[in-house]
């Protein structure tokens, strides 16, 4: 379904060539979740900016089935993030004056009665029913994130994307809100970045970037290829 063949991003800094990605492949299947573990500038964030098209890769190629990102004119490009992928940020990026449902209506298809009831529908099961009408300062940091993932679901996209989602939750907040994402599995893919290997233990593959590399890759099964870094999809 996605498919990022060789990719490699490069930024200039003076003099100075530096590859925040590095000749990375990966393939994404239907109704698999992935996740993109490394610390600080290890690349993972660049890889999945690679993959939702919000940046251009220096080398290789990104293709959502049979089409290729590099062939895109960026107005194609910006239609295709639209409508097949959602995006869910370390920082929600929720629209001050606008109360929970706007903010989830932002990103639907058509501003209609029907998609109105799914965005409750939408609050309701992520447990926000009660706070359709809030603004986003009234809100907790994990109910604002659950807004967010209710406006990336709300045009069921293919794919979710989702960098650092819990980065700004305590522990037990960041595990409901790795659980709502994980539940989306029945209806698309989901790639998640992070730094915490605890909130990846239901991914069905595991990839570690370091320095803009692969350093390992594990399975359901924790089979591992690389170095002995090892990341146990079971635990």
């Amino acid at each position: 379904m996605l498919q990022g063949e060789n990719l490699t991003l490069t930024y200039q800094d003076g003099e100075t060539t530096i590859d925040a990605v590095h000749d990375v492949s990966i393939t994404v299947e239907d109704h698999q979740f992935i996740g993109l573990l490394g610390p600080s500038g290890s690349g993972k964030s660049s890889l999945l900016y690679l993959l939702s098209g919000l940046r251009r890769a220096t080398q290789g190629e990104v293709y959502l089935d049979d089409r290729a990102y590099g062939k895109m004119p960026d107005r194609e490009r910006v239609a295709l993030r639209r409508s097949e992928f959602g995006f869910v940020f370390q920082q929600h990026f929720l629209i001050n004056y606008l109360t929970a449902l706007e903010n989830v209506m932002v990103a639907a298809p058509m501003q209609d009665r029907a998609h109105a009831e799914q965005g409750k529908a939408l609050l309701a099961d992520l447990g926000m029913g009660d706070k359709l009408h809030r603004f986003p300062y009234e809100l907790s940091g994990g109910e604002r994130q659950r807004v967010a993932i209710a406006r990336a679901m709300i045009h069921r996209p293919r794919i979710i994307f989702a960098d650092e989602p819990t980065g700004l939750l305590d522990r037990r907040t960041g595990m409901q809100v790795m659980a709502l994402l994980r539940s989306y599995r029945d209806q698309g893919s989901l790639i998640a970045v992070t730094h915490n290997p605890e909130i990846l233990s239901e991914a069905d593959l595991v990839i570690t970037l370091r320095d803009g590399q692969t350093a390992s890759v594990a399975d359901r099964l924790a089979r591992v290829t690389g170095p002995t870094y090892r990341v146990d999809a079971n635990s």
